[in-house]
């Protein structure tokens, strides 16, 4: 049973922790709960709307559904891009040039632990600023697709009122006339680079992250409720190589019961007093 440990700003039972992964080398798997202080609201924590997430099968087989998706997504880009690093990944970033973390895998598509300064990042979900084209494999920065989009549908750039989910999109009513991006290398459907509801976690990118928990000898879990299977996998994998698994997250999570333990805190706050308990401080304030 996981010692729960109720933290503060002060984070109290950050005892615990740092006698916990004091000297060894700890993978981080994050969920949407980082990127919270950034603006990037989450998927299940207080206060989230319910939503239906963007379904791969509908997605490829329904041109209103594209319409759909590529109509929110151009709406939230403008905000969702400009989204920058918080606290908590910027003590990440810093943990991790000073040999604390071997990594970082997450199940965020934001791509803030990049650009915080993390080097070792898994992207479980993939990365939004990357599309692809699922007829002839051609990539394309997001970037030039955003402004194909504004081009084929001037109107988007006007709607105010947004409100941001999580995976950089919004609701738009009224799909009916946009204009769906084709590739430009061979008109084919181009879709996000990133892992839609009813998709795998390709093989490849599962297989890197279970190699950075097997080369490390603890999991710190940021962030995630672990509903997503792969999260689960990932924490079990870490029990079956005894090592300890210390969660950090506001609210319940799937793997309280098989943690070492459980911080029911902020993930900002957290972090950035580990950074600076396990020598970090000085790297994190540079950072930051």
């Amino acid at each position: 049973m996981a010692a729960i440990l109720e933290c503060t700003t002060h984070v109290e039972g950050m005892d615990s922790v740092v006698e916990l992964v004091g000297g060894r080398r700890v993978a981080v798997l994050t969920g949407a709960g980082v990127s919270t202080d950034s603006g990037i609201p989450d998927y299940r924590g207080k206060g989230a709307s319910k939503r239906t997430p963007m379904n791969i099968s509908d997605y490829l087989f329904s041109h209103a559904a594209r319409q759909r998706y590529w109509a929110g997504a151009h709406v939230g880009w403008k905000s969702f891009s400009q989204a920058e690093p918080n606290q908590g990944h910027l003590a990440l970033a810093a943990m991790e040039q000073v040999g604390i973390i071997e990594g970082v895998i997450s199940q965020n598509v934001d791509g803030l632990h990049r650009r915080a300064g993390s080097s070792h990042v898994v992207d479980l979900h993939g990365s939004l600023d990357r599309v692809i084209c699922l007829d002839c494999g051609q990539q394309f920065d997001r970037s030039g697709v955003e402004k194909k989009l504004s081009v084929l549908n001037p109107w988007l750039d006007g709607l105010s009122d947004i409100v941001l989910a999580p995976d950089g999109d919004v609701d738009v009513t009224d799909y009916s006339s946009v204009i769906v991006p084709q590739c430009t290398v061979c008109e084919g459907m181009l879709k996000p680079d990133v892992v839609f509801f009813g998709e795998f976690v390709p093989p490849k990118v599962f297989s890197a992250a279970t190699s950075l928990v097997k080369r490390a000898d603890a999991l710190l879990i940021a962030g995630s409720s672990l509903t997503v299977n792969s999260g689960i996998r990932l924490l079990d994998q870490a029990k079956r190589q005894r090592m300890p698994v210390i969660i950090v997250n506001r609210g319940e999570t799937k793997g309280d019961k098989k943690a070492s333990v459980k911080i029911d805190a902020g993930t900002s706050d957290v972090l950035s007093g580990l950074a600076v308990r396990l020598g970090a401080g000085n790297l994190y304030e540079d950072i930051e």
